[in-house]
């Protein structure tokens, strides 16, 4: 795993000129007439991603590099899901339902695959992504040049393994061992002529779906079904340009684990008492997507064009009795949003020290909501009335558009320096308003000498509210019932905006050392903030009149001959204040505190470390470990809300791996894995705090063997 603060970008634009002419032969007849060989598909795709690397400059960002190798190196290897790959990164903060937090940001993720920029799903994208498919991910964050927008705590630029790179070949393999886990994985991967393709797929079940909400061993009622598929199908149209289609799919089914021992608080017709621990609720997410993509050179300059959908639902089913019986509401929650999007990036170098890079963004989303609610009649005290539900139907849906246009420079001054500048316009159209905003964008990057490389940057962000977490709904239907909202409030929530500034350095010692220090400041005006506010597990959006997050990363990486390690350790801090938006998913006394003080943030962590090392040995040997550190999420305390924090966790995972038949070329890899291995029982969430709804536990010990058979 790589830190880097160096600008990749800035020389691969300059490998756009002086391509290689098509190969040719000649045959010796009396008319000789040349006839034109199929073209090398491994070097023009080498050539064609030079010119897509030329699209995606990081001039004054800082930036964190995971390889396939990296990937496999983690002891669930290619089966490990990419929430748990990106905590290896500085700065990223776990916690509950496979959710991560980058920068003191909740959420916030901009996904790409292959520079096309990937609409979130409701369920969380980064849970869609199948690691088999990665060749390397890019984690990009701090102060990004202009082409950046959308989603801006962090971007996440993955680049998928290519049939043209690799060959003709494929694999199958399967994952098992505790909570009875059975993980079976196929891919497929070639190319022929001018066409290319990778296939991946896999199907997962095990018994701790979701996290434990009490400290056991193993949950109850908590287990899953999920299906993935991921496929990009390649043709190359001539030297300079291809075209790709890629698309993928995943289906998955959860239990909703259940907390034994709680104390019913209503009766339900003839019933007024019940078992929590016998609850039947249930969740089901979808997700697929398909993007059309061209991609190739005009003479020097490089072009992107892209057009796709994404389509997501999420159903959540309650246990009717239970539910009422336990807190008063029933919900059956239905989520749906569909998002086209249109996408152009275009690189033009300009004399020796310029190259001009522009382009667009159009993102159309369709958005449902509905729900049938069953909830108990109140008097006026708030007491139950009658144990008879009634039920609450609604539905509503919106359309949300999105519309960005970007233009910058990077202007190249001397070997040493780098300076990128921009500027980008937002448009955001929903709930029967515009909202829109002009962002300057500035990077510079110093080459202080062979071994230090500074980078400095200032970033104005417009980040609209995620409209696939956004469900209208008419508060004034509860009036009277178990299901009454303590307060008022905003409804709609608000485009977010923010000042960021950031300055790093990158030091490399000796030949194998590399070391990266990162600090960040930001301030920012209607805070976008998420809440889980009620059973389903589904986040809302809200806003804070103003917010404030700071801190610093340091990241090391090592690499010499067999043994490689990394480490990475983060401090931040995330303030909120008065909030603006959702005010009625709020407990009163908590909403009038907000409105007074600066309060922390329900996701901030004010110490991260994450680090890990791995060994070969004796010839198709390895041994790894690795570790996540967190000093602990919030939860209230005294009366403040967010106030405390959880204890501080230690997660060690070990594995250790050999590979059959190395030297025939189709090896058996296989690789044990004990995560956890110290058993340690930790807390994520204690169902305290704003947004928060119920307790979470991270995973106890297991041990896991995967099986991958190369052919």
């Amino acid at each position: 795993m790589k830190p880097s603060l160096l600008a990749t970008g800035i020389a691969a634009s300059l490998a756009l000129t002086g391509l290689p002419a098509l190969a040719a032969t000649a045959t010796a007849v009396t008319r000789v007439a040349p006839a034109v060989t199929d073209m090398d598909a491994v070097t023009v795709s080498a050539k064609l991603d030079q010119a897509r690397n030329a699209l995606s400059p990081d001039i004054g960002s800082s930036q964190y590099q995971i390889t396939a190798d990296d990937i496999q190196n983690l002891p669930l290897g290619a089966s490990t899901p990419l929430n748990q790959v990106l905590l290896q990164a500085p700065g990223v903060v776990q916690d509950s339902y496979g959710g991560v937090h980058v920068r003191g940001d909740h959420a916030n993720l901009q996904y790409r695959l292959n520079g096309v920029l990937l609409p979130e799903s409701i369920s969380g994208f980064g849970q869609t992504l199948d690691a088999r498919a990665i060749k390397t991910i890019r984690l990009m964050d701090g102060a990004l040049p202009a082409q950046f927008g959308e989603r801006t705590a962090a971007v996440v630029d993955i680049t998928t393994r290519s049939g043209a790179e690799l060959g003709n070949g494929g694999s199958a393999g399967l994952t098992a061992g505790s909570y009875g886990k059975l993980n079976p994985n196929a891919s497929w991967w070639g190319s022929q002529g001018r066409w290319s393709w990778y296939l991946t797929g896999n199907y997962d079940q095990n018994q701790i779906g979701m996290e434990n909400p009490t400290a056991s061993r193993r949950p109850d009622h908590d287990d899953t079904h999920q299906g993935k598929a991921f496929a990009d199908l390649t043709y190359l149209v001539n030297d300079d340009t291809r075209l790709s289609l890629f698309a993928g799919f995943s289906n998955s089914r959860f239990q909703i684990p259940v907390n034994p021992g709680q104390t019913p608080q209503f009766g339900y017709l003839d019933t007024v008492t019940a078992d929590s621990a016998a609850l039947d609720e249930t969740q089901r997410e979808t997700t697929r997507f398909g993007m059309l993509v061209l991609q190739g050179a005009l003479g020097s300059t490089a072009y992107q064009v892209s057009a796709g959908q994404r389509y997501s639902d999420l159903s959540f089913n309650p246990d009717l009795a239970g539910d009422l019986i336990f807190n008063g509401v029933a919900s059956q929650v239905e989520r749906g949003n569909r998002a086209n999007t249109v996408q152009a990036d275009v690189s033009t170098p300009l004399g020796e020290n310029h190259t001009l890079r522009y382009g667009l963004y159009v993102n159309a989303e369709r958005a449902r909501a509905g729900s049938d609610t069953w909830v108990f009649p109140v008097d006026a005290d708030g007491q139950q009335a009658s144990t008879t539900p009634r039920r609450i139907p609604e539905a509503s849906a919106f359309n949300a558009t999105t519309t960005a246009v970007y233009l910058q420079d990077e202007w190249r001054i001397g070997a040493d320096w780098t300076v990128n500048y921009g500027l980008r316009g937002d448009r955001y159209t929903a709930f029967g308003g515009t909202e829109g905003q002009l962002s300057p964008r500035l990077g510079v990057v110093w080459n202080a000498s062979d071994s230090t490389t500074v980078h400095a940057g200032y970033a104005r962000y417009f980040t609209p509210p995620a409209s696939e977490l956004v469900a209208s709904s008419d508060i004034a239907l509860y009036d009277g019932t178990t299901n009454q909202q303590p307060a008022g409030g905003n409804t709609t929530p608000l485009s977010e905006r923010s000042d960021y500034y950031d300055i790093g350095v990158s030091q490399q010692v000796g030949d194998h050392l590399t070391l990266g220090l990162d600090a960040y400041d930001r301030k920012v005006d209607r805070l976008q903030d998420e809440g889980q506010f009620g059973a389903a597990y589904i986040y809302s959006t809200f806003n804070y009149r103003l917010g404030h997050i700071h801190g610093v990363e340091f990241s090391a990486d090592y690499s010499h001959g067999p043994l490689s390690a990394y480490i990475n350790a983060a401090y931040n801090k995330a303030m909120g204040k008065q909030v603006i938006t959702g005010q009625y998913n709020l407990d009163p006394e908590a909403l009038a505190y907000v409105q007074n003080n600066w309060i922390h943030l329900d996701h901030d962590q004010k110490l991260t470390s994450s680090g890990g090392i791995s060994y070969a040995f004796a010839g198709h040997n390895r041994l790894g470990a690795d570790y996540v550190f967190g000093s602990g999420l919030r939860s209230d305390t005294d009366g403040v809300p967010n106030g405390g924090e959880l204890p501080a966790y230690l997660q060690l995972n070990l594995s250790a791996a050999h590979d059959f038949n190395a030297d025939s070329g189709h090896p058996l890899h296989a690789q044990l894995a004990l995560v956890n291995a110290l058993d340690r029982s930790y807390q994520l969430r204690d169902g305290g705090g704003i947004g928060v709804f119920a307790p979470q536990w991270g995973p106890r010990r297991g041990a896991y063997l995967s099986l991958q058979q190369d052919f």
